[in-house]
């Protein structure tokens, strides 16, 4: 099925041909996006928008509303000393699993701020 819609309102047939490719009605009432690959709908009413099939029959669509949408927390945690202790002990590992010529390249000033932030980390974490 094509990815085609109709306006209530102005009576206006849409199509989306391609992944990015966004229509609206000359109404502003609804709009749709993706092409035959994402079939994403936009409407300010959903009572005003219908679907057209392949064959021009018009589908009313069933908007079937979300439940309570959870917030997410704004809280930041720490982590933990042991967490801090993994990850260095992964970037050990993951300088060990090198090849020997990167063994010859030089370390970057980032590379050893990162490393010294973590062992900084882990000291802290230990104070408190």
């Amino acid at each position: 099925m094509r990815n085609r819609a109709k306006c209530k309102l102005c009576g206006e047939i849409l199509e989306s041909f391609a992944l990015i490719d966004y229509v609206s009605c000359k109404c502003g009432e609804i709009a749709i996006n993706g092409g035959d690959m994402k079939y994403e709908t936009f409407a300010k009413d959903y009572s005003n928008f219908l679907r057209v099939d392949d064959e021009g029959n018009e589908i009313v669509v069933e908007v079937k509303e979300l439940g309570k949408i959870k917030e997410l927390s704004n809280e930041v945690s720490k982590p933990s000393r042991s967490d801090l202790i993994s990850i260095l002990d992964e970037m050990i590992a993951s300088y060990e699993n090198l090849p020997p010529a990167a063994g010859l390249t030089h370390v970057t000033q980032n590379d050893l701020h990162a490393t010294l932030l973590i062992i900084s980390q882990i000291f802290k974490a230990q104070q408190g």
